[in-house]
């Protein structure tokens, strides 16, 4: 009884911390329209156009975080020489705020 009972607990735990993932997900993403649609945030689509003017190279993520009461992009790009760096530009204008490796 005790060994099928282990397994059984470890999925419920697996179960639980996924469904918690999903939902921050769906807050984080609900918290990223609302700030589009307040007009705090540039679309993603004028980000990435931005992207190539600071750091050449394939965009492979992009979140959208808070620091210090500021939103801003943090962009992953693989360099053609195929280093990922890091491209902060601030959601709100497109400004350049730092590149990261």
């Amino acid at each position: 009884m005790r060994r099928t009972l282990v397994p059984i607990l470890l999925l419920a735990l697996a179960l639980t911390a996924g469904a918690a993932a999903a939902r921050q997900r769906n807050r984080d993403e609900d918290v990223a329209r609302a700030a589009l649609q307040r007009g705090e945030v540039l679309p993603i689509v004028r980000i990435l156009a931005l992207v190539g003017q600071h750091l050449p190279g394939d965009v492979i993520e992009v979140k959208l975080e808070e620091r210090r009461d500021r939103l801003r992009y943090e962009i992953k790009v693989l360099t053609p020489e195929g280093r990922v760096r890091e491209l902060q530009l601030d959601a709100r204008d497109g400004a350049f705020i730092a590149i990261e490796d």
